[in-house]
């Protein structure tokens, strides 16, 4: 009922304002007045309310940070958020100062040079010196602030010392998965091709790669009888049909023998070095913690498209893109407790969410992260279960088939992801 009232209230003054125009406009022809004759006191006084405007909408914009501060997001919670913040301060006090300075111009030219009769504006079409002074001055600053912004990127994405703490941030439609380095403190090399529900994030061991290769064999040979068995009562295309996935089938076996290949040359050239040997102690997780006061290594892949990891108290993003690693270094400085306390909010968690629509449940990409003491870190990371249990049996490695490894090795090359 009251949303009824007010609605009609609106009305009625529209209907009110629209009758008093047109009184005023009957007014003016009595009087013998042009429609389109603005007199100078009418002038005049537009000139005076822009100046009233201008100066409302000044102390507005002035006024509504420090109204809503409550929320904004609280002090950055890592050294690469400060650095963050210490930047857009820099960018918003740039872009006030010239917020302000034209928007006074402005607002005072509109009220100072209002329309007067008999008089006309003053002619001014060129000036070599001014001109040189707003197209130097503008250049000069925005290329500072485009060389302050690379050194701050750099700074975050440089390569981090040897021994920093990796972590893996693995997205895909529409959750996140985290992977943590064992005992050796290395992440183990991965490919897309190993995953599978056992191995989500495609983990590369040779217990893993021949139990990938047992199933797709298994599979291949399935398809092949299972095609023989009714060659002789399905029509031509679905045949065709059944060719092609038992086709498809050999050339992923085909595939992996090549990768197997590949590993175990790199486990020859490298030792202990190589990557295929650090995967079996890895921890897959779907708890993101991280330590506090201590530089880690975020590195992110995508399974499907492209999501965007977002941590906005730590003042962190990046695009998780299909088929590569992209990496940050952050460096979490409040606990999460802490900030519980500083925030006042004894409900109050860091999250990380995707910060790019990907599609129907977006909104619901997100996951808490917890910032602990170094201490509290080890003892959540002791209990994770490692991808394969230390003694565990490993499958025979079959042969490579021949002419595969070249192959393999144009596809993928050893690494942490692939």
């Amino acid at each position: 009922m009251m949303t009824l009232l007010i609605l009609a209230v609106l009305v009625l003054g529209l209907m009110v304002v629209f009758r008093l125009s047109r009184v005023a406009d009957l007014t003016n022809e009595l009087r013998g007045s042009r429609q389109e004759h603005i007199t100078e006191r009418t002038n005049w006084l537009q000139g005076r309310l822009m100046w009233l405007f201008g100066a409302v909408y000044l102390i507005l914009f002035v006024w509504l940070p420090y109204a809503y501060s409550d929320v904004f997001l609280p002090t950055a919670a890592s050294e690469q958020g400060v650095w963050i913040d210490n930047m857009y301060t820099y960018n918003w006090w740039l872009l006030g100062i010239v917020f302000f300075l034209t928007n006074i111009a402005l607002f005072y030219f509109a009220g100072r040079y209002y329309h007067r009769d008999g008089k006309r504006a003053f002619w001014y079409p060129h000036n070599n010196k001014l001109e040189m002074v707003w197209t130097v001055v503008p250049t000069v600053v925005l290329v500072a602030t485009i060389i302050y912004g690379i050194i701050v990127w750099n700074r975050i994405t440089a390569a981090p010392a040897p021994g920093t703490m990796q972590v893996e941030v693995y997205s895909k439609q529409f959750d996140w998965t985290f992977r943590y380095a064992g005992k050796d403190g290395k992440l183990g090399a991965t490919d897309y091709r190993l995953i599978n529900a056992e191995n989500p994030l495609g983990i590369v061991t040779r217990k893993a790669l021949a139990a990938r290769l047992a199933g797709l064999k298994e599979e291949a040979a399935k398809a092949t009888a299972d095609r023989d068995a009714q060659a002789h009562v399905l029509p031509e295309d679905l045949l065709k049909e059944k060719d092609k996935d038992v086709a498809h089938l050999n050339r992923m076996v085909e595939r992996l023998l090549g990768l197997q290949a590949l590993m175990e040359q790199d486990i020859k050239d490298n030792g202990d070095n190589s990557t295929y040997l650090h995967g079996a102690d890895d921890k897959v997780t779907k708890e993101f913690h991280l330590p506090v006061d201590t530089d880690v290594e975020l590195l992110f892949r995508s399974q499907d498209v492209i999501h965007s990891a977002y941590l906005p108290h730590l003042r962190a993003q990046m695009n998780t893109v299909p088929g590569m690693t992209t990496r940050i270094n952050i460096k979490p400085t409040i606990t999460t407790d802490s900030m519980r306390v500083i925030t006042n909010n004894s409900e109050f968690d860091y999250i990380l969410m995707c910060n790019k629509v990907c599609g129907i449940s977006h909104y619901n990409m997100q996951s808490p992260l917890t910032v602990e003491t170094s201490g509290a870190f080890k003892v959540w990371n002791i209990v994770l279960p490692v991808f394969e249990k230390p003694g565990a049996a490993t499958a025979q490695v079959a042969e490579p088939a021949a002419g595969t490894k070249e192959e393999s090795a144009a596809q993928t090359e050893p690494g942490t992801n692939k």
